[in-house]
């Protein structure tokens, strides 16, 4: 069972040290937009992981109906608030607000969650200096931390957007990782028979019960980054109780993701921070 506790914690362990060893105060600013209930006990969650690393928060909470203007004004702010050393605006944004626009004016420097397209070019290209998408950067670190090899591995991700599935594939193109990548996706025709072929397999599709077990490789590692809420419980994108009797390895939902991406949101907000103090 790949639980992401452990390994958050580990991260999380890491940030208070290198925030005690900074000597300044790191801040990070969220901006929830509405009232989406998830959304709500996401911010919650990261506010109070943060708090525990000794990270201090500012939280802006502001209307569903508020403007497009309005919400682009904000991010403005806050990339010239000295205070802020990273920004992370909660998605989905409601209806009638542009999100790639609104992503696009943060300040790279202060792009906590890796979103912005200078952070995603510097993946592209496999270089060094932005933040890393958190919940990709927070995958590669469960496998890392699990000795799960990936070098050599066909690894197949399931989903495109560019809070997980493009990242994702090319982290685990990288040199590093070495991974050969294919990317499927809701169209992508016979789905299973591709699924079926990997060593590693990354679910981001948002659809319960997407992957079952015939779809799935004896010995596969596989990552569920969907979370859905069905009859009031809340389940991946994958068929985890038939899968697990087959596969290596798997994430639980919740308890496996989940907690990486938040350690990992907090692991770039300190490394923006260290970078601009060196930057005086």
């Amino acid at each position: 069972m790949l639980t992401g506790k452990e390994p958050a914690q580990a991260i999380k362990d890491e940030v208070a040290e290198r925030i005690t060893k900074l000597g300044k105060r790191v801040g990070l600013a969220t901006v929830l937009v509405g009232d989406d209930p998830a959304s709500e006990v996401y911010v919650r969650m990261k506010h109070k992981a943060a708090a525990k690393v000794g990270m201090y928060t500012y939280d802006h909470h502001i209307p569903g109906d508020t403007p497009q203007g309005e919400v682009e004004d904000l991010v403005r702010n806050l990339n010239a608030d000295p205070a802020v050393d990273g920004i992370l605006v909660q998605l989905p944004l409601p209806d009638g607000l542009n999100p790639d626009t609104v992503i696009d004016i943060i300040d790279p420097g202060k792009d906590a969650d890796g979103l912005h397209p200078y952070s995603l070019g510097l993946i592209m290209l496999e270089r060094s200096g932005g933040a890393v998408p958190a919940t990709p950067q927070g995958i590669m670190k469960m496998l890392d931390f699990y000795d799960i090899e990936t070098e050599g591995k066909l690894a197949v991700v399931i989903g495109r957007s560019r809070l997980v599935g493009r990242p994702m594939g090319m982290l685990l193109n990288h040199k590093a990782a070495n991974s050969t990548v294919v990317y499927a996706h809701s169209r992508t025709k016979d789905l299973e028979s591709i699924t079926a072929m990997a060593d590693i397999l990354i679910v981001a599709a948002g659809r319960p019960g997407l992957v079952t077990v015939n779809g799935v490789k004896p010995g596969a590692v596989v990552v569920d980054v969907g979370i859905n809420r069905v009859d009031d419980q809340l389940v991946g994108d994958v068929d985890f109780d038939s899968i697990a009797e087959v596969a290596s390895a798997i994430t639980p939902v919740p308890g496996g993701v989940g907690p990486m991406t938040i350690a990992s949101l907090l692991l770039n907000t300190v490394a923006l921070a260290e970078t601009r103090a060196e930057a005086g």
